[in-house]
């Protein structure tokens, strides 16, 4: 760093300055950044929240059977570790209540304007200010502005030809329609990804019927799960450092598993055969066997844990449909290949719209550049939390951040360090505000590019992990140790530096 920046960002004797800053979404992301600002003495925060109360995603996805296939361990704060969970992977709704909590216990909730969708910002470059409207209406103003809506928000649905006129009930998996009774009913799923894996099995013995409409294939493993004895959550009370120990080795597994996804591995051959032997375990009709078998490496798309998948597969009221659908009628789902599929109730299970990052929010930046605009080919961001012309703006769990194999949690806690040291910066010092360069941008995202043509990743499927040209804008390209590394600390040579 520079003599001149280091006055501007270091400088002794400039005094602490009012700073408002502004946090969109109250989920994992946005309560682990509230957090961080806390613990670095910036009190002044808002976290704006679309809905009535915490949680995200965690929130939104109440089907049955809705859980995380990270190990609870491993899926919560390195600062706020749980001894208790009652699984080694945690339902819906223990995790909930895991951020319900910490949201308490830091006193975030009266930092958080519930039922508050921001539908856009704007940069004010003369002030230095990012100015918000609300989708009722009220203004807002911030010195910087936080996204931390994350990439699983906004339900996909698929443009089928007649969907309207169905007459039954139709809802997406993450806006699950309780009062609809399954009982008996004829059920058709459109989509068959990772909540489908996990609500399947659940109402498979309740439904008269299922009709699962395949997109793909997925390989699926044997997920380790089950309960914490009584004795071992006593032991984890007693013995904090035992919490942080099964962490790390967690974490140590995981991360190793990052090999699984390095194209021609050994390893990746290593979770085809462990998938492969799991069905054949289950599935003994050479048919469904068949359709259920990918055609693409393990990990290109996302690599599914579960212990009840095939067997719900293999019931005598489920059946696999692979046949795409050609429309939807009043009361059937009609295959290209001619046959109706009479259903009462069709069930979405066909993800999110992931790579529209921030849509539909309108963020605009310096020179009136809106942010959907400059991502029209596909978003891209610097380390996944800045983007140049968009000065005093950070993301968590933006572009290439994602996992195939690890915690989400521990690359979120990386982010929030990295832009609290940021905000800090600003606080301390004469600036008006940070906007990372162009160049640095687009260096870090060659090199994160090359190494991703390396991973299963950029191999020929498509998945949710990049665009319809084929962009992978949603993972990160190597071990998450590696990120870490790199976000230790700001090198703010790497930004545009511009004082009051």
């Amino acid at each position: 760093m520079g003599d001149s920046i280091r006055s501007l960002v270091e400088g002794t004797e400039v005094r602490k300055r009012p700073l408002r800053v502004a946090i969109l979404g109250a989920g994992a992301a946005g309560l682990c950044m509230a957090i961080k600002l806390q613990k670095s003495g910036i009190g002044d925060f808002t976290i704006f929240e679309k809905a009535a109360s915490v949680g995200g995603t965690w929130r939104d996805n109440t089907y049955p059977g809705s859980g995380c296939d990270v190990p609870s361990m491993l899926y919560s704060y390195s600062f706020e570790p749980k001894p208790d969970w009652s699984r080694k992977f945690a339902p819906q709704p223990e995790i909930v209540e895991y951020f319900e909590g910490v949201a308490r216990k830091y006193r975030l909730l009266p930092h958080i304007r519930f039922n508050t969708e921001i539908t856009e910002a704007r940069f004010d470059e003369a002030a230095g200010l990012w100015r918000l409207r609300a989708a009722g209406g009220e203004e807002f103003e911030a010195n910087v502005l936080i996204s931390g809506v994350g990439q699983l928000n906004r339900p996909a649905f698929p443009k089928l030809e007649g969907l309207n006129d169905f007459k039954g009930a139709a809802f997406h998996s993450a806006r699950w329609d309780h009062s609809v009774d399954l009982a008996g009913k004829r059920v058709g799923v459109i989509g068959n990804g990772a909540s489908a894996i996990q609500f399947v099995p659940e109402i498979a013995p309740k439904v008269g019927s299922l009709t699962i409409f395949q997109r793909t294939a997925n390989w699926c493993v044997p997920k380790a799960d089950r309960p914490f004895t009584e004795a071992e959550k006593a032991r984890f009370r007693a013995f904090p450092w035992l919490v942080k120990l099964q962490r790390y080795l967690t974490y140590l597994t995981l991360e190793r598993n990052y090999l699984a996804f390095v194209q021609g591995s050994w390893f990746g051959k290593l979770f085809e055969r462990a998938a492969l032997k799991e069905m054949e375990a289950h599935i003994k009709d050479p048919v469904l066997r068949k359709k259920l078998t990918p055609d693409y490496p393990a990990g290109c798309k996302r690599i599914l844990l579960t212990n009840d998948w095939f067997p719900a597969l293999a019931r005598d009221n489920v059946h696999v449909e692979t046949a795409h659908i050609a429309q939807v009628t009043e009361n059937a789902v009609k295959t290209e290949d001619g046959v109706s599929h009479p259903v009462d109730v069709i069930i979405f299970a066909t993800g999110f719209e992931s790579t529209d990052f921030l849509a539909p929010m309108k963020i605009v930046g310096r020179g009136n550049a809106e942010l959907n605009h400059v991502w029209a080919h596909g978003a891209e961001a610097h380390r996944g939390v800045a983007v140049a012309g968009f000065p005093n703006f950070f993301m968590l769990y933006g572009p290439n951040t994602n996992l195939g194999h690890n915690s989400i949690i521990f690359m979120i806690e990386c982010q929030a360090n990295y832009i609290a040291q940021c905000v800090e910066a600003l606080q301390n010092s004469r600036l008006r505000y940070l906007d990372v360069r162009k160049d640095a941008m687009e260096s870090f995202n060659r090199t994160l590019q090359k190494d991703m043509q390396k991973t299963v990743w950029a191999a020929g499927c498509s998945s949710w992990y990049k665009t319809a040209d084929g962009k992978v804008t949603n993972n990160w390209s190597s071990f998450t140790a590696k990120y870490w590394w790199e976000m230790r600390h700001p090198d703010f040579a790497e930004y545009t530096l511009v004082g009051a």
